[in-house]
């Protein structure tokens, strides 16, 4: 158990490094969408750094009517 918490714990440091990098700590969270990709950056953030670059491919945008 402890071996697992050690990993999470260092997932975590390296995910908030990240999120440090890319800028998300220097201002305040402003709003719900800043704090929650900030969120997402410290949780995801090592996968970047192990080779994987998740895109979202066919993403239709929705054309205003006319």
């Amino acid at each position: 158990m402890r071996w697992i918490s050690a990993v999470v714990l260092v997932w975590l440091i390296i995910g908030a490094v990240a999120a440090a990098q890319r800028g998300y700590f220097t201002h305040a969270s402003e709003n719900c969408a800043s704090g929650a990709t900030t969120a997402v950056t410290v949780v995801a953030g090592p996968l970047n750094y192990l080779g994987v670059n998740p895109k979202v491919a066919g993403c239709k945008i929705p054309q205003p009517s006319p």
